[in-house]
C-alpha cells in the first residue's frame, strides 16, 4: 500500500488511511514521512486537548505538511483542514489515520470532496507475512496461471495461518501469546473504540455479542439469533454490528442481486476481518482444534474472503464482491465482478475439487450485458489444477 499512499499524496491535498486498531496504520505512514512533514498523534492527551479547544489554531501551530494520527478523536479537524487546503490547493499537505473507517470516510467525503484520497488497511495478508507483499497482485481469475511463483502449503500449515491471523505485533514479537494479545486488544477496543461510537451499558453483553458474531463468521446475518445469544433486542444487535463494521472488526458481504429476480437471497453475510481474533473469541485454543472443529469450514471461507479482499485493497482497489444463493439453495461463495464480467469463486476444503463444484453458477441470473466467466475453486490442493471448460482449482495458500 506504500506505493498507493505516495501516489495519492501526489494527486490530493489529503490522504487518509483507515482500518481496525493495531493493523499498522501509524507504522505505514511514519515509514513514508517525506522530509519536512511533522507527525502528531491525538493519542497524546496534550495534543488532543489543543485540537479540541481550537482545531484551526491547532493546525496553524503544527503547520504543514502534517501527519495526524488517530484523527477520529477530533473529527472537527476535517473541517479545519478543508479551510487550510482551500487556501493553497497544494497536494500532499495532510496525512491522516483513523480507526473508525465509515464515520471518518463519511465525514471526509462530506467535508473534503475532491480533496482527499482514501485507503483501507487490514491486518497482514499471508503474502505480507511471507515477505512478498510488495510483489503480490490482485486476484484476477483471468491471470491465474501467472501466479505460479507463490508457494503453497499443506492443510495443517494453512490452519496455523488462519488461527494466528495477521495482527503485526504477533509476528514482530513472536513470544506474545494469542491469549495475552487479544485479551489486551479486546479491553482497549471496548474502552476506546466502542464507547466512542455508541453507549454500551453492559460490556458483558457486548462481549457475548462479539463471540456470537465470531461463531457465525462466514454465514448469513440473522439479527434475531445474535440478539438472543447476547440477551439484547434485535435493534441493539443491529446497532452493535454496525459498530463492529465501522471499527473494522467485521466486513459485510452483500448478496448477488439482479432486479429481475425475486428468489435470490437478500440477507448479507458477515466475515471477521481477522481470523486470529475470530478464533480467539470463538475459543479455539490451537490450530488443530480449529481444523477439526465445527467452524473449520466457515473459518476457511472467512480466511479466503479476507485474503481476496486484501489482494485488492492493498493495491488501493475496491473489489466488487458478493455471494450468490438461489431460492432452492444453489450457492456460490463469492462472485467477483469486473468490467461487466462475473467470475464465480467457490471455496472447498478439499485437495481434489471437481468442475461440478461450480455447477451453481449456471443458475445465476445475469444483468443485461454481463458475461459469466469460467470459475475458480479455491481449495486445499498444493498446485493449480485445470478442471475443464476454462475453470481451475487454485490453492488457498497461494492467494
Amino acid at each position: 500500500m506504500a506505493a498507493k499512499v505516495q501516489e495519492l499524496s501526489r494527486n490530493f491535498p489529503c490522504v487518509m488511511v483507515t482500518g481496525a486498531r493495531q493493523v499498522g496504520k501509524s507504522t505505514l505512514l511514519r515509514s513514508l514521512l517525506p522530509e519536512g512533514m511533522r507527525y502528531v498523534t491525538l493519542d497524546d492527551e496534550r495534543a488532543l486537548a489543543r485540537a479540541q479547544e481550537d482545531p484551526i489554531g491547532f493546525l496553524e501551530e503544527c503547520g504543514s505538511p502534517l501527519c495526524i494520527d488517530e484523527v477520529q478523536y477530533e473529527p472537527r479537524l476535517l473541517r479545519a483542514i478543508k479551510l487550510r487546503v482551500d487556501e493553497t490547493g497544494d497536494s500532499g499537505q495532510y496525512w491522516l489515520t483513523g480507526s473508525q473507517r465509515f464515520h471518518l470516510m463519511k465525514g471526509a467525503c462530506e467535508s473534503q470532496a475532491g480533496r482527499i484520497g482514501l485507503v483501507e488497511l487490514y491486518s497482514l495478508s499471508q503474502s505480507e507475512v511471507a515477505g512478498r507483499g510488495g510483489s503480490a497482485e490482485p486476484f484476477y481469475p483471468e491471470e491465474i496461471k501467472k501466479r505460479l511463483s507463490a508457494p503453497s502449503c499443506d492443510i495443517s500449515e494453512l490452519y496455523e495461518r488462519i488461527w494466528r491471523g495477521g495482527y503485526p505485533r504477533l509476528y514482530r514479537y513472536a513470544d506474545t501469546t494469542q491469549e495475552d494479545y487479544f485479551s489486551a486488544y479486546l479491553h482497549t477496543y471496548i474502552t476506546q473504540d466502542v464507547r466512542a461510537l455508541t453507549q454500551v451499558g453492559d460490556t458483558s453483553a457486548f462481549m457475548r455479542f462479539m463471540r456470537s458474531v465470531a461463531a457465525r463468521s462466514g454465514q448469513q446475518l440473522v439479527y434475531a439469533d445474535l440478539a438472543r445469544d447476547a440477551d439484547v433486542s434485535p435493534n441493539t444487535a443491529k446497532n452493535w454490528l454496525s459498530v463492529l463494521e465501522t471499527s473494522g472488526v467485521v466486513d459485510i458481504l452483500p448478496p448477488y442481486y439482479v432486479n429481475t429476480s425475486k428468489r435470490l437471497a437478500k440477507s448479507p453475510k458477515v466475515y471477521f476481518a481477522d481470523t486470529g481474533f475470530c478464533s480467539w473469541l470463538g475459543g479455539w485454543d490451537t490450530p488443530r482444534s480449529l481444523m477439526y472443529g465445527a467452524m473449520a469450514g466457515p473459518m476457511l471461507e472467512t480466511w479466503v474472503y479476507g485474503q481476496l479482499r486484501r489482494s485488492f485493497v492493498n493495491r488501493g482497489i475496491r473489489p466488487r464482491l458478493s455471494y450468490y444463493r438461489s431460492g432452492n439453495g444453489a450457492e456460490i461463495d463469492f462472485v467477483l465482478e469486473m468490467n461487466g464480467k462475473l467470475y464465480p469463486l467457490e471455496v472447498k476444503r478439499s485437495s481434489s475439487p471437481k468442475l461440478t463444484d461450480l455447477r451453481a453458477a449456471e443458475t445465476m441470473p445475469l444483468p443485461p450485458g454481463a458475461e459469466l466467466q469460467p470459475g475458480v475453486v479455491l481449495c486445499t490442493a498444493t498446485e493449480i489444477l485445470p478442471l475443464g471448460k476454462g475453470s481451475y482449482a487454485y490453492p488457498i495458500s497461494m492467494i
